[in-house]
């Protein structure tokens, strides 16, 4: 007997191939490969020809939307998927399980001690069934994968390649390698005699491992260390509930079907299973302990294996090996076609909307017309023939599992590989996507945020001009087309344009209600991938493991999405009662450049504001929502040192009585930091607003929750210490050094240092200008040098510091709490990734620093070193998934209830945004910020990326501040 996890991985086992087609048949038609040209490498090609009415058909025209990849550490050999999750069987034994809404994983078990060769989700949701090559079944709780039943015979049964589950009989079919069929009722199943441990097969002697060797002796096997077979219900297969040689093959494949043949009555459930002998067999089925009734064979018994089948009305798609898929009529029991689907073996059928859905060993998938039925029958384009209307590279491996679901309104076709991974293809027809939904989907967020990422708007690069323009052009036309009043405001010297846009409110209410701003920037960083740093292209969004990758998805296109759809929700419910205007600038990477000239010139058509709010940055870890109060201002200025004389050679010309412009450039900026980095400017720290005791108890706050999730950041003492150093105290850093002429051995005529001040609110920039270029003059006179020195300020901010006690921040506060729900009582929300194929030895790092000061906390620290590694979790809180009403997991406008858990905490930053401060006082009105994203986002930096639902959710607590603020 075989492995079952080297069947599907290499055939090696499988019956000889040589499909004999039925030629002789009047009913038999084979359909050839519609690609006959093309070779399987090719990912897109169209192929156009008529039908019999003469109908003109195209097929395989682009390839579908890839909505996520999931990575695992293994084969992905069996997918089922539920209202809510994906469910996929792994080589390794595990049942993994992720979030239909937002592709984060949810739960891992080790399922089984050898791979999971089947997954059943029984018809109501509340069983799922696994079967695996350690000839075991289990049930499980779907929600939390807690085990009910433990099943297995006392036969030496082998791999269990299929199980399937009666809700009207409550039994449960498992198909064997030993070519039988068994069933186990689960109805009063605590009444049965108890089971004996010796004929358990971890306690049984396995025929290949535990064979005798010459002379007699064996080597004991150590027992499996198996997750507890206390967990749930031990069941032993009663030895008569068994149809021995049910094929003569093993048993691949079975499905549990309705109404599909006269054979049976219409309200019964029938069991339908395919072979390794080539034969599909239909089984009657019985309560109690009576045996299952065969009333149909299909097929010959030619060795053909079945290994897959879909059922389509009364019609019975069978896959095979070669790419062979037969369509059987469960009513006349007739072959009525053999379709040449692939050039591979077929693994895997699905029946969706109409269409047959077929994968297999080369890695495609295929979409197939079929003869419609019920709602997806279309008169006008009907016809008997079968053809591949879309054909797709899916997988780098071989495609082994699928699924298909309707989730949100979006068709799911999702497939599973020996790549490790599974993908989501949405394959939605546009036309019905969105009809008869008065919401916008979320899948429309997700589009036009991979649209908005696609242009290249880096502001800080000439040749990207275009692009920028693009880029905003793009983000207008989106406003106007959902209803905003829009205007381009140009900047100064042919800067990037500010995209302005303002929603109406509902015109008796508007003049009631306050007004907001919203304020963003569609311009990004550069995002070079010379050395092929990225696992997406970074202009390409794509979603991997829960995250939206891609350059500027988290800062700063992706909050500005959500803020636009957090609006168009609230105007497609017609509730929203006051005026909504964004200003989003193109040069906010480039120190706002023209902003403030061009909102000060256009200052009454943007009109009065109340409210601003902004949404250009992260949480402080991966876990727990913020809102923040305060950003350190910046100071950036350049220092330049010239010599009268040229570039010359150090030992040709150089001497004592030289004065190097870089020695000298070097000797003043020394001057400027002391020990421990205090800046030495006189009266610089005078003015830094001293520690009150709210602001203190929020530091308390902060550190006691990340220092409850992550030990290893302790003592809090030092903790709270390292952010106050960050975030409430300025500092000074040198960027980088320049000098005139070639490398060599040379005196450079030229010298200069780009350095930036982080400066508090209190601050002035203003008076710190003034101070540092003194400082540095007189540093520089001491120097008794013939050079010449010069200061130029490149670039500055205003600190800002806000009001964690008003409206806005009280407002926000209120809508975190209800979309996030409890907060601080989750595991970890980003886990580690998929294992390496190989471990690089970690580097030898000191155990302590030299320095008697604390090492800083940083955002690495913080994160417990997430990258773009990591995967995506959602917390499994059963309380609220027992009930499908009360799912943590939510999109678009719905808002169940949920419990109420502790207030975000509320943080500074020390990082700065140039404008923030000049919109509050340009129109007196207070700001706040909602940082959107998580500390592992990686923003400016490669792989940058974007949590999932942290989009969504994002989404609603704009739609909550939007319409909630205006009231205050």
């Amino acid at each position: 007997m075989c492995n079952a996890s080297a069947w599907v991985d290499d055939h090696e086992d499988a019956p000889s191939k040589g499909q004999q087609y039925d030629e002789t048949a009047e009913e038999v038609e084979e359909v050839e490969d519609t690609a006959a040209t093309a070779s399987d490498d090719d990912e897109v090609y169209e192929v156009t020809d008529r039908s019999e009415d003469g109908a003109e058909i195209v097929r395989g025209k682009e390839r579908p939307e890839l909505a996520h990849h999931l990575q695992n550490d293994s084969s992905i050999l069996a997918l089922v998927v539920g209202d809510r999750y994906i469910y996929a069987g792994t080589q390794d034994g595990e049942i993994v399980v992720w979030s239909l809404a937002s592709f984060e994983l949810v739960l891992r078990i080790q399922a089984h001690t050898r791979a999971v060769l089947c997954l059943f989700l029984s018809a109501d949701g509340q069983l799922l069934f696994s079967s695996a090559g350690d000839a075991i079944v289990n049930a499980w709780c779907p929600v939390n994968l807690k085990r009910i039943y433990h099943i297995y015979s006392t036969y030496d049964v082998g791999d269990v390649f299929s199980v399937a589950y009666s809700q009207q009989f409550q039994t449960v079919y498992l198909g064997a390698q030993n070519t039988s069929i068994q069933w186990c009722s689960l109805k009063d199943s605590a009444a049965r005699p108890r089971p004996n441990p010796e004929s358990h097969p971890d306690r049984r002697n396995h025929r290949f491992f535990d064979s005798v060797q010459h002379g007699g002796t064996s080597t004991p096997r150590p027992l499996p260390s198996r997750t507890s077979v206390t967990d749930g219900e031990v069941l032993e297969i009663d030895k008569a509930h068994m149809k021995h040689y049910a094929h003569f093959g093993y048993v691949y494949c079975m499905l549990l079907v309705r109404g599909v043949t006269r054979l049976v009555e219409s309200d019964e459930d029938v069991l339908i299973s395919g072979g390794g002998d080539g034969t599909i067999k239909i089984w009657k089925l019985a309560h109690g302990n009576q045996d299952i009734t065969e009333v149909a064979c299909l097929g010959e018994d030619d060795a053909e294996s079945v290994l897959s089948m879909a059922v389509d009305g009364s019609f019975l798609y069978s896959s095979k090996l070669e790419g062979v898929v037969e369509l059987w009529d469960l009513d006349t029991k007739q072959k009525l076609r053999v379709i040449k689907a692939h050039r591979g073996d077929v693994m895997t059928l699905q029946m969706g909307w109409g269409f047959l859905w077929s994968a297999g060993s080369t890695g495609f998938a295929r979409k197939y017309s079929t003869v419609q039925y019920g709602k997806y029958q279309n008169s006008s384009q009907f016809n008997q023939q079968y053809h591949c209307v879309n054909r797709w590279k899916a997988h780098e491996g071989r495609i082994l599992a699928s699924a298909v679901t309707t989730y949100n309104g979006q068709q799911l076709y999702i497939t599973g590989a020996n790549d490790n991974s599974v993908s989501i293809w949405n394959i939605t027809d546009r036309r019905l996507e969105t009809r008869g939904r008065p919401e916008i989907a979320d899948s429309q967020l997700m589009k036009s945020l991979q649209e908005f990422v696609s242009f290249k708007t880096i502001s800080s690069r000439p040749d990207h001009a275009e692009d920028c323009r693009r880029g905003a052009t793009f983000l207008r036309t989106l406003f106007k087309k959902h209803g905003a009043q829009t205007e381009m405001l140009n900047t100064s010297d042919g800067r990037n344009p500010v995209v302005y846009a303002k929603f109406r409110g509902n015109s008796e209410t508007s003049s009631k209600r306050k007004k907001i701003l919203f304020y963003g920037h569609y311009d990004v960083v550069p995002a070079d991938n010379k050395q092929d740093k990225w696992i997406v292209d970074p202009f390409d969004m794509k979603g991997v493991n829960g995250y939206l990758y891609g350059r500027g998805v988290s800062d700063n296109k992706g909050p500005i999405m959500a803020a636009l759809y957090g609006v168009v929700d609230l105007v497609l419910a017609q509730e929203l009662e006051s005026d909504i205007t964004f200003l989003i600038e193109g040069e906010e990477e480039s120190g706002s450049r023209g902003f403030k000239e061009a909102v000060r010139q256009h200052k009454d058509l943007v009109g009065e504001i109340d409210y601003i709010i902004l949404a250009n940055s992260y949480w402080l870890d991966d876990e727990v929502p913020c809102l923040t109060y305060g950003l350190r201002g910046m100071l950036h200025a350049t220092v330049e040192v010239d010599s009268n004389h040229p570039d010359v050679h150090s030992g040709v010309d150089g001497s004592f009585m030289m004065d190097e412009p870089l020695f000298d450039l070097t000797s003043v900026l020394a001057k400027l930091k002391g020990l421990h980095n205090r800046i030495q400017i006189p009266g610089f720290y005078d003015n830094i607003l001293p520690l009150t005791a709210a602001e203190s108890a929020r530091y308390d706050d902060i550190t006691e929750v990340l220092i409850r999730r992550n030990p290893e950041l302790g003592p809090p003492e030092t903790l709270k210490a390292s952010l106050m150093a960050r975030w409430r105290e300025p500092n000074l850093t040198i960027h980088r050094y320049k000098v005139s002429g070639p490398d060599g051995s040379l005196v450079s005529s030229h010298a200069s240092a780009a350095i930036s001040l982080r400066l508090v609110p209190n601050q002035e920039v203003e008076e710190v200008i003034r101070s540092l270029t003194t400082f540095l003059s007189e540093a520089f006179a001491t120097l008794d040098t013939h050079n010449h020195m010069s200061i130029a300020i490149d670039n500055q901010a205003d600190a800002w510091l806000g009001d964690p006690d008003n409206e806005i921040f009280q407002t926000l506060e209120e809508a975190i709490m209800d979309v996030w729900g409890p907060i601080g009582e989750s595991r970890r929300s980003s886990v580690p990734g998929p294992k390496p194929k190989q471990q690089l030895p970690k580097m030898l790092t000191p155990t302590a620093s030299p320095s008697l000061k604390p090492t800083p906390a940083t955002t690495k620290t913080l994160t417990n070193g997430s990258d773009h590694t990591s995967l995506a979790s959602t917390p499994l809180d059963t309380s609220l998934l027992d009930d499908p009403a009360l799912s943590p997991i939510t999109n678009g406008s719905s808002s169940p209830q949920k419990r109420r858990g502790r207030k975000p905490l509320y943080i500074r930053e020390g990082g700065s945004i140039p404008s923030i401060r000049f919109l509050e006082k340009e129109f007196g009105a207070p700001a706040a910020h909602l940082p959107c994203g998580q500390a592992s986002d990686s923003a400016h930096l490669d792989n940058e990326r974007l949590r999932v639902s942290n989009l969504y959710k994002s989404r609603e607590i704009f739609r909550k501040v939007f319409k909630e603020l205006p009231r205050k």
